[in-house]
């Protein structure tokens, strides 16, 4: 595995435990019926009964167990060894019936040989891959002729701003393709502990998340953009009584998430 990779596993199997306490997963929640998917991806992907759906970067699995629960014969990949030996607990646990596979999405080809109806990816994904060439390529593997990707992500614009000590945010971070390296004892998004280990991440623009899906031969059918986010993303936003997260002045100024559909050709 690329070195930049596999410190990011150790990142993760760091943050699993935290991210299993926190009220942000609330995992007691999930396990008295919960289902974990929001409205735009459930509305979005539509009817999944009785399809195979692969879930990339499933973390511990409670977004790929709620497809099961709506009847997806689900999928669910990560390459933290923690994240998918919880998941594999929990879902024996609850009895969806879904499954799951410890791999580096880059390596996926060579451990399952598997077409899906549906290719699904979600939140905070994108910023942990260095290639997405390489991405869009093992999605398109892995989806069968006239199957579905899925992808709702947050915007790259809102990943440019940080929090400024007047309590506002400001563009600092390029908005175009980089690599960033961060040091031990950074707060993770989910509970107040800091993970002692670092981590990689990558700014890609949505010209190149674009792109690397067209270039791997699927076909869009649309892209949309949201003015709110999953999670307080910078310090200033408030979450609304629908539970999305926005700025309290201006907030329609920068889009914060966006949804990507696409098909590979065929039938």
């Amino acid at each position: 595995m690329d070195r930049r990779l596999e410190t990011n596993r150790a990142n993760w199997n760091e943050r699993t435990p935290v991210h299993a306490d926190s009220a942000f997963y609330d995992v007691a929640g999930f396990k008295a019926g919960r289902n974990t998917l929001k409205d735009i991806e459930r509305a979005e992907v539509g009817d999944v009964a009785g399809k195979s759906l692969l879930h990339l970067q499933c973390h511990f699995g409670l977004d790929t167990m709620s497809w099961a629960r709506l009847g997806a014969r689900a999928t669910g990949v990560d390459f933290s060894n923690a994240a998918i030996d919880l998941a594999r607990g929990l879902n024996e646990e609850v009895g969806a019936e879904a499954r799951f596979i410890c791999a580096n999405v880059y390596d996926l080809p060579g451990v399952l040989d598997e077409e899906f109806d549906i290719v699904f990816t979600s939140y905070g994904v994108l910023v942990w891959l260095p290639d997405l060439d390489r991405w869009a390529e093992v999605i398109s593997r892995h989806l069968r002729p006239g199957g579905v990707f899925y992808l709702v992500e947050f915007h790259p614009v809102l990943t440019t701003y940080e929090p400024t000590a007047r309590g506002d945010a400001l563009p600092v971070y390029s908005y175009f393709r980089q690599e960033l390296f961060i040091p031990g004892g950074e707060h993770t998004y989910a509970g107040a502990e800091r993970i002692p280990s670092p981590n990689y991440e990558w700014q890609h623009s949505l010209g190149e998340i674009v792109t690397a899906l067209v270039h791997a031969g699927l076909r869009l059918e649309f892209l949309h953009e949201f003015p709110y986010c999953h999670y307080q993303a910078l310090p200033a936003m408030v979450q609304g009584a629908d539970g999305w997260w926005r700025f309290p002045e201006n907030n329609d100024s920068i889009p914060q998430m966006f949804s990507i559909r696409a098909r590979k050709p065929g039938s």
